[in-house]
């Protein structure tokens, strides 16, 4: 019996993720969601939003599983931008929180029930890329700044946007931290950071304004006549089959990105590919959610 945990899988790519991997033979999925229903899945009280929240999740996850390892762990819900502050309950701004500090503080606490050769998946955006993002890349991925911005009211559509790829450069360096510590090399352990490329049909923009929610359903239609954008099958099936270990990294790869709908692995940026950010945003994190 193959046994999967996973976030992000109410809605979106997440979703769609989630029905293939319940439907794998021998396979068990339990989800963290905030009440919504997966069919086939087992449920647990999940709110990343809050820190408690999360270790209450990995509590119920290690006691529900008893000595049984997970063999894959896929770290995928997250929000997108807003045009206010939000700050988390814990005191955080609440993308960065969210998108990154909530799942570092997960994989940290379920990473000793992975098995050997476990796969994690953890996903991240291009929009983390200023090569791809020339209007709202992120500035840097130092998360004591990224946790306590500015204070202020509302801020501007860009502000916001450079939230979102902030804390998708922090996923991916996350993932590329994890995958160089002693536990994920001695265990082999498959680590991937996922970038599902641009797909609109997703939820990342809920708390967006009814002004880019009606842009979005106008353009995005017309805008796919002339420029591939990914659908949340294709994105979701990707998700799947890198969870299952259906698609691999290459040797020396961790930066899945789908392309036209096909699975490529280039390089990320400059920022993600730095062992200098990596380990600093290691150890803050760890110092924000009160880990050694």
């Amino acid at each position: 019996m193959r046994t999967i945990v996973m976030t992000g899988a109410t809605s979106g790519l997440g979703a769609v993720a989630a029905q293939i991997l319940v439907a794998a033979p021998d396979t068990r999925v339990l989800v963290g969601t905030r009440g919504k229903q997966v069919d086939g899945a087992e449920l647990a009280p999940l709110d990343l939003a809050r820190l408690d929240s999360v270790r209450e999740f990995a509590r119920t996850v290690r006691e529900r599983l008893g000595d049984t390892k997970i063999d894959a762990l896929a770290l995928n819900a997250g929000i997108g931008s807003s045009g206010k502050h939000g700050t988390t309950e814990d005191g955080y701004e609440e993308v960065f929180a969210t998108n990154h500090l909530a799942h570092y503080l997960l994989l940290r606490l379920l990473a000793p029930q992975l098995s050997s050769a476990a796969t994690v998946v953890v996903t991240t955006s291009d929009t983390h890329d200023p090569r791809i993002n020339k209007v709202a890349g992120p500035r840097h991925a130092y998360a004591d700044l990224l946790a306590f911005p500015p204070a202020g009211g509302r801020r501007s559509a860009l502000d916001g946007f450079r939230a979102y790829s902030s804390s998708k450069l922090c996923n991916l360096l996350t993932a590329r931290g994890f995958a160089r510590r002693a536990e994920a090399e001695g265990h082999h352990l498959c680590v991937v950071a996922y970038n599902p490329g641009l797909t609109p049909e997703t939820q990342l923009n809920r708390d967006a304004s009814p002004v880019v929610h009606t842009l979005s359903r106008t353009l995005v239609p017309l805008v796919r006549r002339f420029v591939h954008i990914n659908t949340v099958d294709e994105a979701g099936r990707t998700l799947a089959d890198l969870t299952l270990g259906v698609a691999r990294p290459p040797r020396g790869r961790i930066y899945a990105s789908l392309v036209r709908g096909e699975l490529t692995w280039p390089d990320p940026s400059r920022v993600a590919q730095s062992d200098d950010a990596m380990t600093s945003l290691w150890t803050e994190s760890a110092s924000l959610v009160g880990l050694d």
